[in-house]
């Protein structure tokens, strides 16, 4: 078995209880800054819309580290779960046997991946959480290239 596939098992085992973790520290996060101002005050409305109060940025920095765990923890589930029987990649050793039924996986998981980073950017950009945004269209689709790239059985 490769370094790397079981670099990407390990994280898909344990990475849901660093995403959970993260996500307590963001709840834990808004919970602490609750009797601060989470809007600016001052200045002109369109400048108070898009750089919102030090609290605010705070939780917004701490929300794009969870959601980037989330995002390793789904690409390593993708990946992880592809490597037995449907990705050929020599970085992942032999995937052992062909499964038939896994001829629309890997479009399947970039579709996924796609529509997840859309939707959950669309959900930063409404809550003002800028960065979050910006990990979400960053990271989510570039792995969809990347699963993209891999040769299948089905190929």
């Amino acid at each position: 078995m490769g370094v790397v596939i079981l670099f990407f098992g390990l994280f898909f085992m344990g990475g849901w209880a660093v995403a959970l973790a993260g996500l307590g520290r963001a709840s834990l996060m808004l919970w602490r800054d609750r009797g601060q101002e989470w809007v600016r005050s001052h200045g002109h409305p369109f400048a108070r819309l898009l750089l919102p109060a030090p609290a605010y940025l705070r939780f917004d920095k701490t929300l794009a580290v969870t959601v980037l765990l989330a995002d390793l923890w789904l690409v390593s589930g993708i990946v992880v779960l592809g490597a037995d029987g449907i990705f050929t990649e020599e970085w992942m050793g032999y995937p052992g046997m062909m499964d038939p039924g896994g001829q629309g996986y890997q479009a399947g998981a970039v579709s996924m991946l796609r529509t997840t980073a859309w939707w959950s950017a669309s959900a930063a950009v409404l809550g003002r959480c800028w960065t979050t945004a910006v990990v979400q269209l960053t990271v989510l689709p570039l792995s969809a290239l990347w699963i993209a790239s891999f040769d299948t059985y089905y190929t």
